[in-house]
């Protein structure tokens, strides 16, 4: 067998280079990197409508599909003839499907039982090069590999022997979400490795006793809080930054030789006045400490009872609204998020939580959102905004169902964290905080306060003082309705 001629170097008409150019697009000589670039650039066909590589000109000089002008298929998959997604010979589809029946297939050449679901994700993802790419780039995939060979136990436990990292965190939750493993709440599950590792760089005393602080009492109320559906990243990290106190102050008392039991008020009040910060926080732990007997009755300093502040005038609210109406650079989801936000006050956190659920359209086309325990209907043009995001929900994973959260996040099972968006306000200059409690203040005025505490999800503390701060004392509404409707 002779070996291929090398063709000649010649201008690529697309890129202008002096390469040697192995393809002919619309009748011109292109180079090897521009017939890449131009496979990847498949649209509708004129002549067919189907989604294809048109590098050929039909009767009418229209640049059209390899099919509908008689020439070669070469764009096509050479397995079930798509032309979207290239992937070498394969389109990224069958690529995909025949990486993941490789990596997932046990001894017997057969998809390992306990990693359908997950073969099943993988392949019907919407996006399957930015699976085939982790599939090259990650460790992770590797792992699944030793589950479907037998060679690792399909577990929590597994888990909890590897190295606490993204990727094997990441798979941890993947596999949680499509129900291979038991489901677990992975940052709270997290904590006992990180106390672990905390009590083991304290003396024996010290840990001892916070050991029993953190899983009695800072462990205890976060794992009902998970079992309420109310646990929160932000709840978790000042579970954290309470043990991490706690221990700080142990030492503190160790390196003032004084025992726990023997904490006086002015012994507090100096470490108060040297640690301000600080002290506060201690609260949950002396109070434990009394509720124990393994300390007296103290109190540290409260933090101030903060009154709730209007810092956005009403003029720069509207503004936002029509920025995050009618901006189309803006993600989607921020949009609508930035919205409930500064319409109708809802914390950020409370939005990233929305189910799917909570947003109904009937059969005239009127959407509405439940915030709490009415539903409300959304104006024009944020209804539309709302119904388009329904088709097309942002950073979906692959374990994210499409029936459960509304907005889903990139790791597995779970929702947007609130960051992810507050980011994209801040950079707009939307400060959420601050959009919130001007929308608080402005709906308060206008809205007597036990509807406004049913229809926001308020307590009705919050709704008065809110009420109180708009001078709009709505306290007496239910007995005015009550007696309206006896008479």
């Amino acid at each position: 067998m002779s070996p291929r001629a090398r063709l000649p170097r010649q201008d690529c008409a697309h890129c202008g280079r002096h390469e040697r150019c192995t393809r002919i697009v619309l009748e011109q000589p292109v180079c090897q990197r521009c017939t890449l670039r131009f496979a990847r650039t498949a649209q509708a066909c004129p002549g067919c409508a189907n989604i294809r590589v048109l590098a050929f000109y039909d009767g009418d000089r229209r640049p059209s599909c390899a099919t509908c002008t008689g020439n070669e298929a070469v764009y096509a998959c050479t397995d079930c003839g798509r032309e979207d997604s290239p992937w070498g010979r394969l389109c990224g589809h069958c690529a995909l499907k025949e990486k993941a029946t490789a990596l997932l297939s046990g001894p017997d050449g057969g998809i390992h039982p306990q990693l359908r679901p997950v073969h099943e994700a993988l392949v019907c993802g919407p996006r399957p090069q930015t699976t085939l790419y982790w599939f090259t780039r990650s460790t992770g995939p590797s792992v699944l590999a030793a589950m479907a060979r037998g060679d690792i136990e399909i577990s929590h436990a597994t888990f909890e022997a590897m190295p606490a990292d993204k990727t094997h965190n990441y798979l941890r939750d993947l596999l949680a979400a499509l129900g291979v493993l038991p489901p677990f709440h992975a940052e709270l599950e997290r904590v006992t490795p990180w106390l672990n590792q905390l009590l083991s760089t304290l003396p024996d005393e010290h840990a001892e006793v916070l050991n029993r602080f953190a899983r009695w009492q800072v462990l205890r109320r976060l794992r009902r809080e998970e079992q309420r559906g109310t646990l929160t990243h932000g709840a978790i990290s000042a579970a954290r930054a309470t043990i991490v106190v706690t221990a700080r102050f142990l030492g503190w008392l160790t390196e003032h030789r004084m025992d726990l039991a023997d904490l006086t008020q002015d012994d507090l009040d100096r470490y108060a006045e040297q640690h301000r910060a600080r002290v506060t926080a201690l609260r949950p732990f002396l109070t434990w400490c009394e509720a124990t007997d393994l300390g007296r009755e103290l109190s540290p300093p409260k933090r101030p009872d903060l009154q709730p502040a209007v810092t956005l005038p009403d003029e720069d609210r509207w503004r936002h609204v029509q920025l995050l109406l009618h901006d189309d650079t803006i993600r989607l989801y921020t949009r609508i998020a930035g919205l409930f936000v500064l319409l109708y006050a809802q914390p950020l956190a409370r939005v990233c939580r929305m189910r799917v659920d909570q947003i109904t359209v009937t059969a005239a086309g009127i959407t509405r959102a439940t915030f709490d325990t009415y539903p409300i209907e959304l104006p024009d043009p944020l209804d539309h905004l709302v119904r388009t995001h329904l088709t097309r929900r942002g950073q979906a994973s692959y374990a994210s169902r499409p029936d459960t959260w509304l907005f889903p996040g990139g790791i597995p099972g779970k929702h947007l964290v609130t960051e992810n968006i507050r980011s994209q306000l801040v950079a707009r200059g939307i400060q959420p905080l601050a959009a919130r409690n001007a929308a608080m203040f402005q709906l308060a005025s206008t809205m007597p306060t036990p509807i406004l505490a049913e229809i926001l999800g308020l307590s009705p503390t919050t709704a008065t003082r809110w009420a109180a701060l708009a001078a709009r004392d709505w306290s007496t509404y239910t007995a005015l309705r009550d007696r309206a409707l006896q008479q």
